[in-house]
């Protein structure tokens, strides 16, 4: 853990950290929006399963407000002509989903404990696991859920921390959380700004 901690550190004092800090700043401006925007967040953690971030940012910008009014049909034919790799249950979950945009932003309020709020997402919205539940949250403000992907697993087992996980269950996603929580107290930052310097390492961008 020692050698991961001196490489965040090194970061934390490098340029890297206005661009963390920067998306933080954009994180928080995301959950104060109205609850169609932040379905639209939603939307873009849907699509981010087993599928790339990257792609999926460039993806929700060319739909917009489609999240919120095509049909399934058409998200489908939008989401395949835009090379995302499952269009047919991508856009049937968003779709599935859409009941819940004019009230999403109720519903998050309505929660005092981001870790129950995070279960509350998986039962029930298609498509939403640990992870993405995770990364939606932390993508409108909130800052103690862990965003576990390949990329940090790969990190993880490279500096000796853990053995990458065949699969992925309940019970190994909240261990590694709570290593990473370990590992963020020990820099005394949040779960955010660690896992942004963690995507930094692996990728070399400071993505949301």
């Amino acid at each position: 853990m020692k050698a991961l901690i001196e490489e965040i550190e090194r970061l934390k004092n490098s340029r890297v950290k206005d661009a963390v800090n920067k998306r933080v700043e954009e994180f928080k401006e995301m959950g104060k929006k109205d609850s169609k925007e932040i379905f639209k967040e939603l939307c873009f953690c849907i699509l981010t399963a087993n599928f790339r971030a990257l792609a999926s940012i460039k993806i929700q910008k060319e739909i917009g407000n489609g999240f919120l009014n095509l049909s399934e049909e058409e998200l489908t034919n939008k989401l395949h002509a835009l090379g995302h790799r499952f269009p047919n249950t991508r856009a049937r979950y968003i779709v599935e989903a859409r009941e819940m945009a004019s009230s999403l932003k109720k519903i998050i309020n309505s929660f005092e404990n981001e870790c129950k709020l995070r279960e509350w997402l998986v039962k029930n919205i298609k498509g939403i696991g640990y992870k993405e539940a995770s990364h939606f949250l932390r993508n409108i403000g909130f800052t103690d859920l862990a965003i576990i992907d390949f990329h940090i697993l790969d990190l993880l087992a490279r500096y000796e921390l853990i053995k990458r996980p065949k699969t992925m269950t309940k019970k190994k996603y909240l261990e590694i959380e709570g290593l990473l929580r370990k590992i963020a107290n020990r820099l005394n930052i949040t779960l955010t700004e660690l896992d942004l310097y963690l995507w930094y390492m692996e990728t070399g961008k400071v993505l949301k």
